[in-house]
């Protein structure tokens, strides 16, 4: 939507057959994206999120309620939508889904920190700036707002601002 490379962080951390990338490679590749002059990751992980922030000029920070959040990922895991291939070409399925490791309980156990990461980012004068989002349509708008920045700078032919 944008016209910047986007980079799915579970893609970057994640191998088929839901095999976990080694921790050494999991910030080699975040690094590799963050040193091009523009990108965009769809999240961080907590094992190399310090990495985007020192080169981040943007944070567009999706902060949903817990009931979106939670809805989105449980039609995307498989038992009520079908499972879909996500994380690196990975199928959800509902064995997957209630295991010990299931990303819908990782979801419970990080919502809450994730959300204190934001709002600490937001208040950080030393960070990036930070545009938090509370509902879709707000985050829709604002990719369109980019989408139209990039457009318009190149038609004056000018290099696109670097977002991430």
């Amino acid at each position: 939507m944008t016209g910047l490379p986007w980079h799915s962080v579970h893609d970057l951390t994640w191998e088929p057959g839901w095999v976990s990338v080694p921790l050494g490679e999991q910030r080699r590749r975040p690094t590799a994206i963050c040193e091009r002059d523009a990108w965009i990751l769809d999240s961080g992980d907590s094992q190399w999120i310090d990495v985007p922030p020192a080169r981040v000029q943007l944070v567009v920070a999706l902060d949903y309620p817990r009931w979106l959040s939670f809805g989105r990922l449980l039609r995307r895991t498989g038992p009520v939508g079908g499972p879909e291939a996500i994380c690196n070409e990975n199928g959800g399925t509902l064995r997957k889904a209630v295991s010990s490791d299931s990303i819908m309980k990782c979801h419970f156990r990080s919502f809450d920190r994730k959300r204190q990461r934001i709002r600490a980012w937001q208040i950080d004068p030393e960070g990036p700036a930070v545009q938090r989002l509370r509902q879709p349509r707000r985050a829709a708008d604002r990719l369109r707002s980019i989408e139209r920045g990039t457009a318009d700078r190149a038609a004056r032919g000018k290099p696109a601002r670097s977002v991430r």
